[in-house]
């Protein structure tokens, strides 16, 4: 087998509106999820046993259980990797490389990202129908973001994200995302959510362009914001820099944050917001990237 390697892309929440609190703890959300082209990669090769190995710029975030090769893994590259092989009945004699180039607790779906792409690098290479339904449950079973990750194509994502609907109109965008540094623990988020709900977005079956498409998101928010904030303070900071550049259209918090993103009109000014904020801020994680470009291999 020739090396396999899957791009895991970036995953931005355009908006984020809940709903309610459900029964069980969640809560229900309405979201528009695309992918940037900047990510993480899967590599996989042939090996005469299972082993994991990480590199990359953001590789030292990694550490303990997170490095385990074995099932019991904290990285969920490697809890898909295995209980893919056990529900296919596949011995995993293979080599897996992630290099990690996003930040974790970025609300940017790395992990998310990594465990589909990884799922769906394994299908190919095993020839298992990406739609089996063992497939999709496992999917489901690692994370909320995970099923949707797994297509990485711009979706409206309602429930706790096990409802989506795919969009293939949304105008690529050239966007900077910027990441200060400080990671945001979904779980805390939401727990300082205050429960100011809102309501649901009605999207046209279609994004004309880019100026429509800009028009319906200033109409919608992220309503992890506030609790984010409580956080990591310098969320606020971010998109400050990012509004203060010229082109900007609009800027957000991407899912429970950190990281937050700007559109931008070309990309062009694009690049050059990102120098001008990487230059400002040294120690801040700032880069350029399209949205709605993808491609998996």
């Amino acid at each position: 087998m020739k090396t396999m390697r899957v791009f895991a892309p970036a995953k931005i929440n355009l908006y984020l509106h809940i709903l309610k609190r459900l029964g069980n703890g969640y809560h229900a959300l309405d979201s528009l999820i695309s992918f940037a082209d900047i990510g993480d990669y899967i590599e996989i090769n042939h090996a005469s046993e299972f082993s994991f190995h990480v590199e990359g710029e953001m590789s030292g975030i990694l550490r303990g259980r997170d490095l385990d090769p074995g099932p019991q893994s904290g990285n969920l590259v490697v809890k898909a990797a295995w209980r893919l092989a056990r529900l296919a009945e596949k011995t995993p004699n293979i080599s897996i490389t992630l290099t990690k180039n996003l930040p974790a607790g970025a609300g940017i779906g790395g992990g998310s990202s990594d465990a589909a792409s990884v799922i769906w690098g394994l299908c190919t290479l095993w020839d298992i129908p990406h739609d089996a339904d063992f497939v999709i449950e496992l999917l489901a079973s690692l994370g909320a973001d995970v099923p949707v990750c797994f297509e990485a194509r711009t979706a409206y994502v309602k429930g706790v994200g096990e409802h989506f609907k795919y969009s293939d109109s949304l105008p690529e965008m050239p966007i900077v995302l910027v990441y200060p540094g400080k990671p945001c623990a979904t779980a805390t988020v939401f727990s300082k959510f205050s429960g100011q709900y809102s309501d649901p977005v009605a999207l046209p079956h279609s994004f004309k362009n880019l100026e429509a498409t800009i028009d319906l998101l200033k109409s919608c928010c992220n309503d992890l914001l506030e609790p984010a904030l409580k956080i990591v303070p310098d969320i606020d900071n971010s998109l400050r820099a990012i509004e203060a550049q010229s082109g900007c259209l609009l800027s957000r918090m991407s899912g429970s944050g950190s990281c937050c993103f700007g559109i931008f009109n070309d990309e062009i000014s694009a690049n050059n917001a990102a120098k001008a904020i990487a230059h400002d801020n040294p120690d801040w994680w700032v880069k350029p990237a399209w949205l709605g470009r993808v491609e998996r291999y």
